[in-house]
């Protein structure tokens, strides 16, 4: 055991990534609306669903989640960004460090959260939007997802609304 680590086992981390996926493919839609062929957010679920299946995790997973996470930095609308970084965090989840360190906290709900800010964006900023799909994001989370949570210590209230929905999100599943 690495000094603050904790013990994370590997059905666990299929689990968080399979949980991250479900996110982001939801909004997949959002940022293929306005990036029809370019498809890197899509490659990144797809490996990290594979990987949340029992395939190994791969040098081309890893590749596909900082392909997403250009995409996102490219795109110049802001719930397609939002959409490409769920994306990204989807094929992330399955390097989840066993730290117990809040920012791995980002690494477990980060899709979780994109999602749920890509379609408040895409509503025009429409708040009760966000909290309806940040609501929904909790129902779906698994009982590992919530255990590998709970595990961490809770992040620090930052600023801006994607640090709002983490945190709103946290502090949601670890009741």
């Amino acid at each position: 055991m690495i000094p603050d680590g904790m013990h994370l086992e590997e059905d666990e981390l299929r689990q968080v990534t399979l949980y991250a996926a479900a996110c982001a493919r939801r909004v997949l839609p959002v940022f293929e609306a306005t990036h029809p062929h370019d498809s890197r957010p899509r490659d990144a679920i797809t490996e990290a669903e594979a990987f949340a299946a029992g395939r190994k995790r791969t040098a081309a997973l890893r590749t596909a989640a900082w392909s997403a996470y250009t995409a996102a930095r490219e795109a110049q609308e802001a719930p397609a960004a939002n959409a490409a970084h769920a994306a990204s965090h989807a094929a992330a989840a399955a390097f989840l460090h066993p730290l117990a360190s809040p920012h791995q906290v980002k690494h477990v709900l980060g899709a979780a959260v994109h999602q749920a800010l890509a379609l408040e964006l895409d509503a025009a900023n429409d708040t009760s939007v966000g909290r309806e799909h940040l609501d929904w994001a909790a129902d779906l989370a698994s009982p590992a997802v919530r255990s590998v949570l709970q595990r961490l210590p809770a992040p620090r209230r930052g600023r801006g609304r994607f640090s709002e929905l983490l945190s709103d999100l946290d502090t949601e599943l670890r009741k």
